[in-house]
């Protein structure tokens, strides 16, 4: 009996521990935001430090997957994803996942202070404009005798051979940015002849849009299509780069951030996600990507180019990216 009576008092006990338990591991998921991203790592410890200050009460899990991942797998999971905030995503991506009605609506923050041509969804905010530009090793090419490319044109002469790196359009936003802009430039037929005669000087193709900068960086590549924002970093640490415009501008890429469509009621979510929109964008604009998205503002970055004449990037959408991609070859 006495072992009956203990067992008794034992179930008694988890039953009242069961509501307590329950009642806490809810407060803990109020308290708990997923963030996902694609952006670069620093950027990411920047993120984490910031929110960190900011909500120190709550937990904010930021993880790292790439664009292509973070789409499917949201397009896939739908609003039961456990994703509550896509910070930093290519557009076309966003775009595609509002089409299937999976983020939440952001009419109700003021966007009229960014620019209108960021400002193309109800269902994201803009983070960054991300500018492309051919940098070139300068020091290099005056060793080796070789005239700076004025054009992309003189990307194809027979002296810059195996001199020049190239993000992967098919594995690289940056790369795609570059054959879109083209694309639109030249259309689309002559575009890809061009890049056919471009592959003749190609070293190599990298799987992300810092592979390029980096080979200038590691004496690999003289001459890269690479971002903006990357090759200053590297000027302002010392590296002897060019940053080049030709005529036709500078590619980009638009990266914005959303809820997930029904996460916006939970209120942890909804003060991260103002914090993001109405405080971390302008730091990001100012620490990392000093570009166009603000109507009355554009900071200055020590050697960051102002007055970018930007590429026609029209049409850039899902369809379009997988469309061209899958006549890409190299």
């Amino acid at each position: 009996m006495k072992k009956v009576a203990k067992l008794i008092s034992i179930i008694l006990c988890v039953c009242m521990l069961i509501p307590a338990l329950v009642a806490c591991s809810g407060k803990s998921d109020e308290n708990t935001v997923i963030v996902y991203t694609s952006t670069e790592d620093y950027r990411i410890d920047d993120f984490k430090n910031a929110v960190k200050e900011k909500f120190p009460d709550y937990t904010i899990k930021v993880e790292y997957m790439n664009t292509g991942t973070i789409g499917a797998k949201i397009k896939t999971e739908g609003t039961g994803t456990e994703c509550d905030i896509i910070w930093s995503l290519e557009y076309g991506y966003l775009s595609q996942l509002a089409d299937e009605k999976v983020l939440a609506d952001v009419t109700s923050y003021d966007l009229s202070k960014f620019t209108e041509d960021v400002n193309i969804s109800n269902n994201f905010v803009v983070d960054v404009r991300n500018g492309g530009a051919i940098i070139v090793d300068s020091e290099a090419l005056a060793e080796a005798g070789l005239p700076t490319p004025t054009s992309y044109e003189d990307l194809l002469k027979p002296e810059y051979k195996g001199l020049i790196c190239m993000p992967s359009p098919k594995s690289s936003g940056t790369g795609y940015m570059f054959l879109k802009s083209l694309v639109n430039e030249m259309g689309e037929e002559a575009a890809f002849e061009y890049f056919e005669k471009l592959n003749e000087n190609i070293y190599s193709y990298t799987s992300s849009g810092s592979g390029p900068v980096n080979a200038l960086f590691n004496k690999e590549a003289v001459i890269g299509l690479g971002m903006i924002s990357q090759a200053v970093n590297k000027i302002n640490d010392g590296a002897d780069f060019d940053i080049l415009f030709f005529e036709e501008g500078a590619p980009y890429s638009l990266y914005g951030s959303a809820m997930i469509e029904g996460k916006q009621e939970k209120a942890a979510v909804k003060e991260v996600f103002d914090f993001i929109v109405n405080e971390y964008t302008k730091t990001t604009n100012e620490k990392f990507f000093p570009e166009k998205i603000f109507n009355d503002y554009t900071p200055v970055v020590e050697n960051y180019p102002t007055d970018i004449d930007y590429s026609d990037m029209s049409n850039d959408t899902m369809a379009e990216k997988e469309r061209l991609l899958a006549k890409w070859k190299y």
